[in-house]
């Protein structure tokens, strides 16, 4: 079960990435339909097959490498969710009935976001749509680490969490709405919509627009592009912008802290520097004028800084499900209570 975990993470670290990829290549409506491309299940390559799919999609010419990039990324998800099928069924055994309810968890994840990547195609790149399929992967990504965390053995100081656990859980909470707003920039092509730093095109304040988070968007029959103005993806690119800010201070109070108990030194550690260099590629993305590379390193660095508060919310969860048993495995004067937890 721990090795069907880890391949199943590390593919979906790949599905992420690739999707970062597809997204930034333009490649979202690379082909039309779905599951499938113009009809078949790969990228049409002969002459016979280029023309009946121009027959099938009159008013989606096939660009093979953006069709390509799709096909790829679906290739990778569609072997995802096979593993997270088996995972499932691997599970049902009595020896892993532990990992039931979260391999199942996984498994209706992996159903929704099949469901999202097919409206993201239907709907033409809906932004919402997009959004959610961005932070389903990440959701699934995160727990799949979490789990595979579970199941290794920790031996090691238990560190004093008062304050840490707190202090965590805002770092948490700011991190995925900073992720939210980066799949809200990138769904919307707002990511050039300011090149200056570290301000927006000067006077942004005064052309804040709140319509720019309206869920559903302005209606079109294709978001691909983007469809809002452009003070409306300014105030988009600014909010990602501000949030960033607050969301560093708070990781970065966050390493401080967990730098200070050995349990989670190396964590504190890691957090520290990928708070940097995500710092860094955001400012290189703006500077550069978003190199695809770049782009994508910094799609990596949010799903690393996850990641890294996954595995600091898994020790700490540890720690204190840790002394709750104590707590109830020994009575004050130091007798067996007689209602006792197994670990």
């Amino acid at each position: 079960m721990r090795a069907l975990c880890g391949f199943a993470f590390v593919l979906t670290l790949v599905v992420v990435l690739l999707g970062a990829f597809t997204r930034l290549t333009d490649a979202g409506l690379g082909c039309p339909d779905w599951p499938g491309c113009y009809g078949f299940n790969y990228v049409p390559a002969s002459a016979g097959e280029h023309a009946l799919a121009a027959e099938r999609f009159p008013d989606a010419p096939l660009e093979v490498t953006k069709a390509r990039n799709e096909m790829i990324h679906r290739y990778a998800a569609g072997t995802l969710g096979l593993t997270i099928l088996v995972m499932a069924l691997v599970s049902l055994r009595p020896a892993n009935r532990r990992y039931r309810l979260p391999a199942f968890l996984l498994l209706a994840l992996v159903l929704g976001q099949a469901t999202l990547g097919m409206l993201t195609v239907t709907l033409n790149l809906m932004p919402f749509v997009v959004m959610g399929h961005l932070l389903g992967g990440f959701t699934i990504l995160a727990l799949l680490f979490w789990l595979w965390c579970r199941q290794g053995a920790y031996k090691g100081p238990q560190p004093k969490m008062q304050g840490v656990s707190r202090l965590f859980r805002l770092a948490l909470a700011a991190l995925v709405l900073q992720i939210a707003l980066g799949g809200w920039t990138a769904a919307n092509y707002a990511a050039l919509a300011c090149t200056e730093l570290p301000v927006c095109q000067g006077d942004w304040l005064s052309q804040w627009q709140w319509s720019a988070f309206h869920p559903h968007g302005m209606p079109a029959e294709t978001y691909q592009y983007g469809v809002l103005s452009q003070p409306e993806r300014a105030t988009i690119h600014a909010a990602h912008r501000l949030w960033a800010m607050v969301t560093a201070v708070l990781l970065l109070a966050l390493a401080r802290q967990l730098g200070r108990h050995p349990g989670l030194r190396l964590w504190g550690l890691a957090l520290g520097l990928m708070v940097l260099l995500q710092l860094a590629l955001g400012v290189a993305n703006v500077v550069l004028h978003l190199p695809l590379w770049v782009a994508v390193a910094h799609n990596g660095g949010a799903a690393v800084l996850l990641l890294i508060l996954t595995g600091t919310g898994e020790r700490l969860g540890r720690f204190g499900e840790e002394k709750w048993q104590e707590a109830w495995q020994f009575s004050p004067a130091g007798h067996t209570s007689g209602r006792t937890i197994s670990h």
